[in-house]
């Protein structure tokens, strides 16, 4: 017994010895939390509290629940269960679906699941591409794991603002359509695993006095990631019982957009107000310069409970400081980044404890190749070379047939035009995939805009072979090497030496959360995971334009104000600090505040007179329709008509004006925004 408690500290040591019962640990980045329980379920074990049999530990990762095993091993417990919530569930079903369902129990899904869902995707209409397939799979997961039936899903998606792959009408008739499939061909995916274990429980007594006599004793791990779906499972395993542990962190909740919540985590307390509540924030993994960050990153968290916020407290030796770098454009960026790590290297950092950290993967592309560059071994995590992605060897296959053709003209708007044929827009689309793809697409744009201001006379068969040099850079044998992962792909791991990188308004917070004061926490949020994957050297970086020689119109992420050292020289004059809430936008007339989409766009009240001219709206008209015709794409996609009203009336006459227009992102302005400028100032 003293084994068990030995190394712990005293907050862990009370998690451990907690009484049998309802326990919530509040576990920071890096604090022990998975030593933590499983001492716990040592201690219950060989107290005699619980046997080991009895025991049922739940995580969200095989890897997590397979280090949990081999804990419990190493520490003489052997018999308890750590597996994957759906794991458990299969388990459970495939012994109880002969007594609950009768004869032999329907297969679990595989690949089947997207011809499925483009045999209903087809039915309704819709596309069956495979990035759509693969978004309309995700939003139908997303309903499963909230409870959410195909009825109730537009009201739904309305009320949480998600950004559906198509009209909520459409994505029903996929929804109730793909379930008509399955059930027909009697098969399960992977969340009716999770609602038939918790119907069996719920409906079937017998059933649910057998497994609560098999399992006393439940953990919880990762809990601030638990979905609806998980939490209706956990509640069918307990019934009226209470012998319940919990680990999680809200500091941490980053998967909002597949259904998790920390609401349970959050609510526990209230839900067992006889529960032990301990908090975990001594920090065994990284430097108290990297910790000291990862609280000011954090600290600035709205909506977050009092009783939930954790301040980590480092407990390793010091370390050096933080690193901070404004570059001109995202090549001398990943330059720069290769050349540290270069360093780290000859230091004698290992490749493997090396990681470059970024928001969306078609941002690894320029790391990819300035690694290659210095001859940096390297791995993707969590997604494909960018080279070997299907829509980048798409793309490079249309643009072998273009150069055949000769075209002419600007190298990027060449490229711009061939790619539209396999799915490049001028925004963005709805639903992950398909956005994935775009990016990928889009950054293909930017290598022509680089190698453009790189190259006199650039012009198709040039960038071609540009590209070719590259994807043969890009192609070692694959080592163990410096990890280029997303942010979300990093949860869970650590390294000696961190880079993040792209750190600009747009990509962190991710342009699409702008204007969801929600989502823009969640980005926050995934700084911070990144920020604490750390143990030793941070570096983080952004740049101010895409391509070498660009316009520099890019903004540092909001997220980074206050946490620049002011002696920096990227600490510009102008900045609001981070204590300053983002002024609620009014009405330049009256000075209400203003609410509806179209009054924010104008920046006026729909009551309020109207200072249109006329004239200048004629000639933005005229100039958007050219610019359609020639990109061969509705005049929409250049600008609503709502955007050129409010430029029409609001007449901006620089950038900062322009961009202050609710629609005019970065991407407008780079594209359109000397026209439009032009035009406002008479110049054209």
């Amino acid at each position: 017994m003293d084994r068990l408690l030995e190394g712990l500290d005293p907050e862990q040591r009370a998690a451990v010895e907690a009484p049998r019962g309802p326990v919530c640990v509040l576990a920071g980045a890096g604090t022990g939390k998975t030593r933590t329980i499983t001492h716990r379920i040592a201690y219950l074990v060989q107290r005699g509290h619980v046997a080991a049999g009895q025991v049922l530990a739940v995580t969200f990762t095989a890897r997590a629940a397979g280090e949990m095993r081999t804990r419990l091993r190493a520490l003489g417990v052997s018999g308890a269960q750590a597996r994957t919530f759906h794991a458990a569930a299969l388990r459970q079903l495939r012994y109880f679906w002969p007594r609950v369902v009768g004869g032999e129990q329907w297969q679990l899904i595989d690949r089947n699941k997207l011809r499925l869902i483009a045999q209903a995707a087809n039915r309704a209409g819709l596309s069956t591409e495979s990035d759509s397939l693969r978004d309309l799979a995700g939003e139908i997961e997303w309903a499963k794991a909230s409870l959410i039936t195909p009825e109730d899903y537009p009201a739904a998606a309305a009320r949480t603002h998600r950004d559906t792959p198509a009209p909520a009408e459409r994505v029903v008739q996929v929804y109730q359509g793909y379930e008509q499939l399955k059930n027909t061909a009697q098969l399960l995916d992977f969340d009716d695993l999770l609602l038939h274990t918790a119907a069996a429980l719920e409906e079937h007594g017998d059933v649910a006095e057998e497994f609560r006599d098999r399992y006393r004793c439940f953990v919880v791990d990762e809990y601030q990631d638990v979905t609806p779906l998980q939490q209706r499972v956990l509640d069918a395993w307990l019934g009226a019982r209470d012998d319940l542990t919990v680990v999680g962190d809200a500091n941490q909740t980053i998967y909002s957009f597949a259904g998790a919540s920390p609401r349970p985590l959050l609510d526990f307390p209230r839900r067992f107000p006889e529960a032990t509540v301990v908090r975990l924030e001594r920090d065994y993994r990284s430097t108290p310069q990297v910790v000291a960050l990862a609280n000011e990153v954090i600290k600035w968290a709205r909506g977050r409970p009092a009783g939930s916020r954790l301040r980590l407290i480092g407990q390793r030796p010091d370390g050096p400081q933080p690193r901070f770098a404004e570059f001109d454009d995202e090549p001398a960026e990943a330059a720069a980044i290769a050349q540290r790590a270069r360093a780290l290297l000859d230091e004698g950092v290992p490749a493997s404890e090396i990681a470059v950290l970024y928001r969306v993967n078609a941002q690894s592309e320029v790391y990819e190749q300035a690694l290659a560059e210095l001859g940096i071994p390297y791995q993707v995590r969590g997604g494909e070379r960018f080279f070997q992605r299907a829509e980048v060897r798409q793309a490079m296959i249309a643009l072998r047939t273009a150069a055949a053709h000769q075209p002419s003209g600007e190298l990027p708007k060449v490229v711009r035009e061939v790619l539209a044929g396999v799915g490049l827009t001028d925004e963005p689309p709805a639903g992950g995939a398909a956005r994935e793809r775009w990016e990928s697409l889009l950054a293909l744009v930017e290598l022509a805009e680089e190698l453009t201001t790189a190259v006199e006379g650039a012009d198709l068969p040039k960038f071609i072979a540009e590209l070719d040099m590259r994807a043969e850079a890009q192609h070692p044998p694959t080592v163990e090497g410096v990890t280029l992962a997303s942010l979300h792909a990093a949860k869970g791991l650590e390294w000696d030496a961190v880079f993040l990188v792209g750190l600009v308004e747009g990509t962190v917070p991710i342009q699409h959360a702008d204007g969801d004061e929600a989502a823009v926490e969640e980005e926050r949020r995934l700084l911070y995971v990144g920020v604490t994957r750390a143990r030793e050297h941070l570096w983080l970086s952004w740049a101010l334009a895409r391509a070498a020689g660009g316009r520099r119109y890019r903004r540092r992420s909001r997220f980074l104000h206050g946490l620049v050292p002011e002696d920096h020289p990227a600490a510009r004059a102008v900045r609001r600090e981070p204590s300053q809430r983002k002024p609620k936008p009014q009405c330049r007339v009256c000075g209400s505040q203003l609410l509806e989409s179209r009054a924010v766009k104008l920046g006026r009240c729909a009551s309020c007179p109207s200072d249109l001219d006329e004239e200048l709206l004629e000639k933005l008209r005229s100039w958007r329709a050219g610019r359609a015709r020639e990109l061969k794409v509705p005049a929409y996609v250049v600008f609503t008509d709502a955007t050129l009203v409010a430029i029409a009336e609001q007449r901006p006459t620089d950038v900062a004006g322009l961009v202050a227009i609710a629609g005019i992102g970065a991407a407008k302005l780079d594209r359109y925004g000397d026209d439009v400028l032009a035009i406002v100032q008479g110049k054209r």
